[in-house]
């Protein structure tokens, strides 16, 4: 393990266990920094602790559920279902897992949202409030009990995201986040489906790049930056279940 002397920026201050922390995402990034994507799912899974992986069996989770697969067709998969998800998502998470093999997937709901949003209208008042009862909250707490979680996070994605490492210290949950895919450009998605002969999410093909919730999300126009369609004309661009600008983001409701 790499050591980081007291005045290393970032470290003095932290608690002990934050400091472990943050020394141990160091070193997986100084270990892995210019490996696939592939060797950086292998070093998590192998390297990082008891980890999950996270898939909303989106646009391109295919990828990492193909590269979990391969590797341990084991690996805990987490899909939370929204419970406002896309038909057509629903289908393809259930095609996708038997045709790769998964073997541990687990689907998480909210256990609350009759009781905090009974008539499926707190999308229009406060989408973030939305996203952190029917997304965020339950995520968090099925991911208790692990070390990490791998997410199909990229840099271009969003502005948020444009400095994102492989591995990143999750702030506020001592817990690390793995991005293997940070590097990839959306041709090299193309390219990996291609070659593995993966199959495509059918909303792609009727113009949705980047897929969330139905109600949230909007075909994209050519020329338009991919994420263009989740949540347009707001400037929400995370649903809360990210680190943004080193801050984790749990906003919205109490839950």
């Amino acid at each position: 393990m790499v050591h980081l002397a007291e005045n290393t920026p970032g470290v003095r201050g932290l608690a002990p266990e934050a400091t472990a922390l943050k020394e141990k995402v160091d070193a997986l990034n100084a270990r892995y920094r210019h490996h696939s994507a592939t060797a950086v799912m292998q070093g998590a899974l192998d390297d990082a602790g008891h980890i999950a992986l996270v898939s909303s069996f989106g646009a391109e989770s295919v990828v990492l559920l193909h590269m979990a697969a391969v590797i341990d067709p084991m690996t805990p998969v987490l899909f939370v279902d929204t419970e406002l998800l896309f038909t057509e998502t629903l289908v393809y998470q259930q095609e996708v897992s038997e045709r790769l093999g998964l073997r541990n997937l687990q689907i998480i709901r909210a256990k609350d949202i009759e009781e905090k949003d009974p008539h499926g209208a707190l999308r229009f008042s406060n989408p973030d409030a939305c996203c952190a009862l029917r997304k965020t909250a339950p995520l968090q707490n099925a991911l208790e009990g692990f070390d990490g979680w791998i997410t199909g996070r990229k840099r271009f994605q969003a502005g948020t995201r444009a400095a994102m490492e492989f591995f990143e210290v999750e702030e506020g949950t001592g817990r690390i986040k793995i991005n293997p895919l940070a590097h990839w450009a959306p041709e090299d998605v193309r390219a990996y489906m291609d070659e593995n002969r993966l199959p495509r999410h059918p909303l792609v093909a009727k113009g949705y790049p980047s897929i969330g919730c139905a109600p949230c999300t909007s075909p994209v126009q050519e020329g338009e930056d991919p994420r263009a369609g989740r949540w347009r004309d707001q400037t929400k661009e995370e649903c809360g279940i990210h680190v943004v600008d080193g801050k984790f983001i749990r906003t919205g409701a109490k839950t």
